[in-house]
């Protein structure tokens, strides 16, 4: 230990880089969240040493380059599919996205080191603990957001079990990552101090936490067939591919057994075809052989049985007139509802749209420059209104959620009518083999958090039932097609987080905070700092 902490202190900066990239080992899909509460709690140490704010803020900036960079190493699978711009350049695309998401943790450090400078090590664990949830809060909405990998992930138990997502219906996503963060450096402290007895009970308590058995699950009452038809990422936009791909969700969605209701669910990218009427019909041959919205519509509703109702995610067309030309002016990333005689129902649109992915922020400049979003297609997607509830009668209220919008804490359900699940279809195919499993880490959380099961349609995979535990009930892998036949979870009682959102996050970034003060108090104070 001696040798190691010799080069921490001689090498702080190369320390804090291979810190960030240890702390990333802890989420999904290694998920070795010892290694994380190890390397989260060395790292306190390194800013608690720092000698100057600027080696405090720069220690932590290149702790979130490293730590970021490897979380979401996913991003640049997305430029393999895509023929606009080389797939090298999602290598380069990584670190780049990753010098501002580093900006947070460099903010969370340097706020705990100005708090707490020379107070005692708990203070200052328990002012990062602090700091940490107001940078993972900032992160979810500065410049619209970008809230995957919070730390807290590493604190989600295996999928059949919550782990220490128990809390998460108390307390919320971002302070759950605050409290992993504090006891991580209470563990450092202890090393250091060399407590065995407290470092040792307090290891048996997150590793029971980690694996305590999930309760018994309430059963539902209605029937889901939820579908994932493993579309290949690079055949979703080929027209030579769309009759293979229906056949392959008809053959999957097909009812088993007479229901006299059914619900059943296709994902994001799910249906190639444009299903509501009044588009240019040039758009309609581009997508079907019968060039007929009605058509399309009669023959998915024929394949549901008469009890079914499909929920699915599409895209819709906003059409305007273009220099005398009626053409698309703009597109929708949806989902609707169709029943058995193919009438379609309302849409609802997705919001949090994905930077560069569906739409090209600052493109007046990038597009010069070679740039272009990785979605196909020219037309730009519109964002819609946030969170909404279809009440789908005898098939539930239904929240909806569509892929990527999942992973932001405290904005998946309409505050105007709470749905019985959410539904959130994605297509996961971009994400190589570490954003799937990130992916469905998130969706769990946001089941926990707001008492409500989760359904998760998705083309190639992780699809899952996610009870309002964060449980996972059912799923099918990754690259695999299949169906799953189960009944919809019930929901939960409306969890405290539920009812306060946010602010619940905030007041637990404050007890933290008040607690390090205490701290700070009871050691004797604070000694006279320099700058």
């Amino acid at each position: 230990m001696d040798v190691t902490l010799g080069f921490a202190r001689r090498h702080p900066r190369w320390t804090a880089l291979a810190l960030g990239a240890l702390v990333a080992l802890g989420l999904p899909p290694l998920h070795l969240w010892p290694l994380a509460i190890v390397g989260m709690g060395a790292f306190a140490l390194l800013i608690a040493e720092s000698p100057t704010r600027k080696e405090v803020f720069l220690r932590g900036w290149l702790f979130g380059v490293a730590h970021f960079t490897l979380v979401n190493n996913w991003i640049a699978t997305a430029f393999t599919y895509q023929a606009e711009m080389p797939a090298v350049l999602g290598w380069v695309a990584v670190p780049l996205v990753s010098l501002y998401l580093a900006v947070y943790p460099a903010i969370a450090a340097l706020l705990a080191w100005s708090i707490t400078r020379r107070g005692p090590m708990p203070a200052f664990a328990l002012s990062l603990g602090a700091s940490w949830v107001l940078a993972e809060w900032l992160r979810s909405w500065v410049f619209t957001g970008y809230g995957w990998g919070p730390f807290s992930l590493i604190l989600l138990g295996e999928w059949d079990r919550p782990g220490w997502g128990i809390l998460l219906p108390f307390i919320g996503t971002y302070a759950l990552s605050g409290i992993a963060v504090t006891l991580a450096g209470f563990a450092a402290w202890l090393v250091v101090q060399r407590n065995w007895l407290p470092l040792g009970s307090l290891t048996v308590l997150l590793a029971v936490g980690m694996y305590w058995p999930a309760a018994r699950p309430d059963e539902g009452v209605l029937p889901l067939t939820l579908v994932q038809p493993n579309l290949k990422q690079e055949e979703i936009v080929d027209p030579t591919k769309f009759e293979g791909q229906f056949q392959n969700l008809a053959q999957l969605s097909m009812p088993l057994t007479p229901l006299s209701h059914r619900l059943v669910l296709w994902p994001e990218s799910g249906v190639p075809d444009y299903l509501r009427e009044g588009y240019p019909q040039r758009y309609y041959n581009q997508m079907t052989a019968a060039g007929d919205p009605v058509f399309a519509r009669r023959r998915i509703g024929s394949v549901l049985g008469s009890g079914g109702l499909l929920l699915t995610g599409v895209v819709d067309l906003e059409i305007g007139d273009v220099d005398g030309m009626r053409r698309a002016v703009g597109a929708y990333n949806a989902i609707t509802w169709i029943d058995p005689a193919g009438n379609l129902g309302p849409r609802y649109s997705k919001a949090h749209l994905v930077p560069y992915g569906e739409y090209l922020p600052l493109g007046w400049l990038l597009e010069p420059l070679g740039l272009s979003r990785l979605v196909a297609g020219s037309i730009e997607f519109i964002p819609g209104p946030g969170p909404q509830t279809l009440n789908l009668g005898d098939y539930g209220k239904a929240g909806m959620q569509i892929c990527y919008e999942i992973v932001f804490s405290g904005e998946v359900v309409d505050p105007g009518e709470r749905p019985d699940y959410i539904f959130n279809p994605s297509n996961d195919g971009w994400f190589g083999s570490w954003g799937p499993p990130q992916h469905l880490g998130q969706a769990r959380m946001r089941a926990a958090e707001e008492g409500l099961p989760v359904l998760r349609s998705t083309t190639t995979g992780i699809s899952a039932v996610i009870d309002a535990r964060g449980v996972v009930r059912e799923h099918i892998d990754r690259q695999v097609a299949g169906r799953i036949d189960t009944l919809v979870p019930p929901a939960a009682p409306p969890t405290l987080f539920a009812q306060l959102g946010h602010w619940l996050t905030l007041a637990w970034g404050l007890l933290l905070l008040a607690l390090s003060l205490v701290a700070i108090r009871r050691a004797g104070g604070y000694r006279p700092r320099s700058t």
